[in-house]
């Protein structure tokens, strides 16, 4: 007869699980950020993913501005944060030549919406009272980002397998924007302004040049190069 053993004690409790290796390329290059811009888009997304790279904001801070925290003129926003502080972000010229034909003459409610009207049930806050669609959601426009950059992140794949690729997080475009700040010489203080963190220590990983950065770096003091020059 088979003889039953009761295992008294989680037999995986001695195997350690390896650490995943550190990703230190999450900066999209300059050029990465060049053909995202050339993506043909709707507007909605062309003014929500230039919004956060130009602002260096979190996406979940973006959608949920309304259009009444909106300063046009200023190139700025009013968002809150946790714990219910009001800080600013601020964007340039290209977010605001976009942002004017996305509100379409909208006072109020938020600023990224939906395409469809709101479902029953959905909170008074994350509806616009003069269209009657919602806030888009964070899940869906990650989702609408990644989609739509999954050639860029695998620029050697073939079209007819896109299902199977991964495209990029909206996370890079901040990660982005602050390392090519950086590298252009933004001094820590407004860095720290910029990404709006309590300490440097938070801004390593973001300060940290791009491998484009440092190629340029290696290639700007080849011997050959300086001799041709």
């Amino acid at each position: 007869m088979p003889v039953s053993v009761w295992i008294e004690s989680d037999p995986t409790i001695a195997i350690e699980r390896r650490p995943a290796p550190p990703d230190r390329t999450k900066a999209l290059a300059e050029k990465q950020i060049a053909a995202l811009w050339r993506l043909d888009v709707s507007l909605r997304e062309k003014t929500f993913w230039k919004l956060l790279y130009e602002s260096a904001a979190r996406a979940v801070e973006v959608l949920f501005l309304n259009v009444e925290d909106l300063y046009p003129q200023d190139k700025r926003g009013r968002i809150t944060v946790k714990g219910g502080a009001i800080e600013w972000i601020h964007w340039q010229s290209r977010t605001a030549q976009l942002l004017p034909r996305l509100i379409a003459r909208r006072t109020r409610g938020p600023q990224f919406l939906t395409d469809r009207k709101a479902p029953a049930g959905t909170p008074t806050l994350d509806v616009c009272p003069e269209t009657g669609r919602a806030r888009l959601s964070y899940r869906r426009a990650e989702d609408i980002f990644e989609e739509n950059t999954r050639l860029l992140a695998n620029p050697l794949a073939s079209p007819e397998g896109i299902e199977d690729l991964n495209g990029w997080t909206l996370h890079r475009l901040r990660h982005s924007a602050l390392t090519h700040d950086a590298e252009g010489g933004t001094s820590t203080p407004m860095l720290l302004a910029r990404s709006r963190h309590a300490s440097v220590q938070s801004l390593e990983r973001y300060a940290r040049p791009s491998v484009d950065a440092v190629a340029r770096h290696v290639a700007e003091r080849d011997p050959a190069a300086r001799r041709k020059r």
